[in-house]
């Protein structure tokens, strides 16, 4: 089994963007992240944290986590309307990341 992010430095931080959007980062990926700050503004040429290095990067538009979590919380309800089971965190976030912004 391959390693998600090998070769793809950047997809770690965006699918921690939705993660922490869904509300469902973990502390130590958190603290990882605004730690790992520094290292993202040189590699990525961005300013400021990292969640507006991925928002540049991205262009996305103001508003974009409450949209992601909208997108999070009407998915479970007919996830779990249609067969019972919600999608976990990292399904919806793979999910919607592979979907939406093909890498």
């Amino acid at each position: 089994m391959t390693d998600r992010y090998d070769g793809k430095p950047f997809l770690r931080l965006l699918d921690s963007y939705v993660m922490d959007a869904i509300g469902h980062l973990d502390e130590a990926n958190a603290n990882w992240l605004t730690e790992a700050e520094p290292h993202f503004r040189h590699t990525f040429g961005e300013q400021g944290s990292w969640r507006e290095i991925v928002e540049a990067r991205m262009q996305f538009p103001d508003g974009m986590p409450a949209a992601i979590r909208e997108l999070w919380d009407k998915g479970r309800v007919k996830a779990r309307a249609a067969n019972g089971v919600e999608p976990t965190p990292g399904q919806f976030t793979r999910q919607f990341v592979d979907s939406n912004f093909p890498h």
